[in-house]
């Protein structure tokens, strides 16, 4: 081992700290439940000793080149201030890599998660043979991140890659950002489960019902196993979220002509339910990709196939995630291996 950074994901639930090798080996992971409810002091604490126990523990067999971590939420990087964050109702305007240098006495990054996941599949994932790719992450929102030239790109403010606000139904659902229709209200975890309680309002003796009056538990998940077992309800929802998924990636391809989009997320475990509506509705809405998408024998748009053959060489990959929930782990290790060659 040459040398090493510790990579954090910071989620509403789960707080997971890894020590990752500059090859992309994974030394160790630690998992701790976020105590979002004892309040950012706990939760700050409990993160920076699991960063302390894995420093000291490969200190001594290899240099420790930085820490990086992942927040769900906008950060002001000049500052590292967290202007807000969804999942940690108490870190508004809070100075956190302040507070996280101070006690750990280094030099911390801090990074928006879906970013620093984006950054984990260009690294070791689904893109890591091309400079430039786009991310949607499918959890209990819709993440959003862009690496263009290996580096994180995000705008003039730091908030390029808010793709799940992007409006898929004018007249649509209110989302929590005050917008309505936004793509997070239809293809999120949180989304699906509602989009079967809508369905279940209209057939309240369907299968569907039945399945999710049986299971207090009723999640994303179940709904995925019952489409998979050809519920048509439940297949619907999916073909109906693989279309808001194919309108705003359509407007992505056209947009920035990027070789590959990678979809991860928690909800993307839902892949073959989803992505053949997914497919078919960008071959419907988007030129560029009609005309250099691979071949896809799911395809329903007649005249796909045509336009495949007649498009330049360099193919447009729309694709799932390699490296599941571990990308944002990867990615934000990866920041301070890249700060450091800057330097």
């Amino acid at each position: 081992m040459n040398k090493f950074s510790i990579g954090v994901d910071l989620g509403g639930t789960n707080l997971r700290i890894a020590a990752v090798d500059d090859q992309g080996t994974l030394i160790e992971k630690v998992t701790l439940g976020t105590k979002v409810q004892r309040g950012r002091d706990q939760v700050l604490a409990d993160m920076c000793d699991a960063i302390q126990h894995l420093s000291d523990k490969y200190r001594d067999s290899a240099p420790l080149v930085g820490i990086g971590i992942g927040v769900p939420g906008i950060i002001d990087m000049q500052t590292g201030l967290v202007r807000e964050s969804p999942n940690l109702p108490d870190w508004v305007d809070y100075p956190a890599r302040a507070n996280i240098e101070q006690r750990l006495k280094t030099v911390v990054i801090l990074e928006n998660d879906a970013n620093v996941a984006a950054l984990g599949e260009k690294w070791l994932g689904a893109a890591k043979d091309y400079a430039d790719v786009a991310m949607l992450t499918l959890g209990t929102g819709v993440g959003g991140g862009l690496v263009m030239g290996g580096n994180i790109w995000r705008g003039a403010n730091g908030m390029a890659g808010e793709f799940g606000h992007t409006t898929v139904e004018p007249n649509g659902h209110l989302c929590g950002c005050g917008n309505l229709g936004c793509l997070e209200q239809y293809a999120s975890a949180t989304a699906m489960v509602r989009l079967a309680s809508e369905a279940i309002a209209s057939n309240s003796k369907s299968k569907l019902a039945l399945a999710a009056s049986s299971d207090p538990e009723f999640s994303a998940k179940s709904l995925y196993n019952l489409a998979i077992q050809g519920d048509e309800d439940a297949r619907g929802i999916f073909r109906f979220v693989g279309r808001c998924l194919g309108i705003v990636l359509s407007a992505m391809v056209n947009s920035l002509n990027l070789p590959i989009y990678v979809i991860g997320g928690g909800a993307s475990s839902a892949w073959e339910a989803f992505a053949p509506a997914m497919y078919a509705e960008m071959r419907k809405r988007s030129l560029v990709y009609a005309a250099t998408a691979p071949p896809d024998p799911n395809a329903s748009h007649e005249g796909a196939s045509a336009h495949v053959k007649s498009g330049p060489g360099h193919k447009t990959i729309v694709t799932r995630a390699l490296l599941g929930s571990d990308a944002g782990l990867y990615g934000a290790a990866r920041l301070p291996m890249l700060a450091e060659v800057k330097r």
